[in-house]
């Protein structure tokens, strides 16, 4: 997979939003039961409960949200010794969770550091170009439309599934397709793992043309050893809704700069 790290492609105003994601994610997840641990590689069976706890009560999951089923008896985040040794309590709720709510707090809950850290990545260099075209408003229901359409899309395709469903993957891939319609030939700059972290400077629809391929590669369980714990259908839907989204902007989008300086070593070409 490559890393972006920069585009070519300057805004004309401060994209506020997209700062107010990004801490807003970020200081959610520090408040998460059991981070604290996570950072220091240990994590204590209270935090693992207080956790469980934690994500039933706040993240989507796709059987709630196709049925509207909830659960009798959920983790209570206390800990407790029984037959088979120490465990998670469980018990009925002592809150009233609402399904449709669950998918706008799970988009700011992430499962680590990683998880985190690579959405942010993608958010702060795509989701300011998508901000200063659209406006801060109209972007800020961009992002938690394409969020709802990933998270309802990925549980319609599991709606028997009772595992939470957290993060803003689905809303960011959203930002990607949306960058992909509007912004095409963009240039970004990319580090590719070989040997050695190569750094390249590809067209944007390469690098996310790129990216959307592997997640479908992904969803079906190929190149992967663990496809589940990964909502990959879920990134599908966000950046095909994000493409439809956006593609009516389409006209009037000013195009990117052309890019100066060198591209795989020789000058680059206006029509790449």
């Amino acid at each position: 997979m490559v890393i972006p790290v920069h585009d070519v492609n300057p805004v004309r105003r401060t994209p506020w939003v997209t700062y107010a994601l990004i801490a807003a994610n970020v200081l959610v997840f520090l408040s998460t039961p059991g981070i604290a641990g996570s950072v220091a590689g240990e994590t204590s069976l209270a935090q693992l409960c207080h956790l469980q706890a934690f994500l039933d009560h706040y993240a989507a999951v796709p059987r709630e949200l196709i049925h509207d089923q909830l659960p009798g008896a959920v983790p209570t985040g206390d800990v407790a010794v029984g037959p088979q040794g120490p465990g998670c309590v469980i018990g009925p709720p002592d809150y009233a969770k609402s399904p449709v709510l669950s998918v706008f707090t799970a988009m700011f809950l992430h499962g680590g550091w990683l998880h985190l850290l690579g959405n942010m990545l993608f958010l702060l260099i795509f989701g300011n170009n998508i901000e200063d075209r659209m406006g801060h408003v109209r972007y800020f229901l961009f992002y938690v439309v394409c969020g709802y359409a990933a998270s309802y899309g990925f549980a319609l395709l599991n709606d028997d599934s009772a595992d939470p469903l957290i993060g803003a993957s689905g809303a960011i891939a959203g930002v990607l397709g949306a960058y992909l319609v509007l912004y095409p030939k963009a240039r970004v700059w990319v580090l590719v793992p070989f040997l050695i972290f190569l750094p390249l400077r590809l067209p944007a629809w390469l690098v996310l043309g790129f990216w959307f391929g592997l997640q479908a590669v992904y969803s079906s369980g190929e190149g992967v050893t663990a496809a589940g714990t990964v909502a990959y259908a879920a990134h599908i839907v966000g950046f095909l809704a994000g493409m439809a989204i956006a593609w009516p902007l389409r006209p009037g989008t000013p195009p990117p700069p052309e890019p100066r300086g060198l591209l795989f070593g020789r000058r680059a070409r206006p029509g790449w």
